[in-house]
């Protein structure tokens, strides 16, 4: 699969851009994505003020992020089997800890990956990750499929942001300065990728425990 030329970019103290640093390992990771959700399904969950989030969701590895009227939080079961969250595969921690390390992140050793469902007219607003323990530890972000926009900022939501274009085998890690800037992405619109179709899948890996 053709893919972006590789390139790294600083995008703020702490954030760099990896262009093509999924390579070919681009078919492995997405050939993994539908056994995970043989196991837990994607769905859409709703935000803890009510609102349902336009992105499907699911998770693999210790624990599994969740989001309910409750709150945001993870679990390590998946409150809809009741079951533990299917294992993280090989390839996933590879590629996280490779681009960690291209980064300036060295022995990242993410314990769950959220896997995002991007389909036509979805979006992610601003947001922070903060349900995980130690912020010392950086957020590895994959883009596979589709293009789309990515916003990010500094500590507040209303603040100025930048934005790029996220392409098919593009990673983003923040960590340090970055580690809780605000970030988001657009609206997802109309393609065809040849490995998803007419979909977006980000991959989130985290050291959440």
């Amino acid at each position: 699969m053709l893919f972006a030329e590789r390139e790294t970019t600083q995008l703020a103290p702490g954030m760099v851009l990896l262009r093509g640093e999924v390579g070919a390992d681009d078919e492995m990771l997405l050939t993994e994505i539908p056994r995970i959700a043989e196991i837990s399904p994607f769905r859409n969950v709703v935000t803890p003020s009510g609102k349902r989030m336009s992105v499907e969701i699911t998770s693999c590895g210790e624990v599994g992020w969740v989001s309910d009227r409750r709150g945001y939080r993870y679990e390590a079961t998946d409150p809809i089997t009741g079951n533990s969250w299917p294992q993280m595969p090989a390839v996933f921690k590879e590629v996280a800890s490779r681009a960690a390390s291209t980064a300036g992140y060295d022995k990242y050793v993410p314990d769950t990956c959220l896997i995002n469902r991007y389909s036509v007219g979805s979006k992610m607003g601003m947001h922070q990750d903060r349900d995980e323990r130690d912020f010392a530890q950086p957020i590895v972000s994959v883009s596979l499929g589709l293009p789309i926009t990515f916003k990010f900022g500094g500590a507040s939501r209303t603040g100025e942001t930048v934005k790029v274009q996220l392409m098919h085998g593009d990673v983003v890690v923040f960590g340090g300065a970055a580690r809780l800037a605000f970030h988001g992405v657009g609206t997802l619109g109309k393609g065809a990728h040849p490995l998803t179709g007419a979909v977006r899948y980000n991959l989130t890996f985290r050291a959440a425990r």
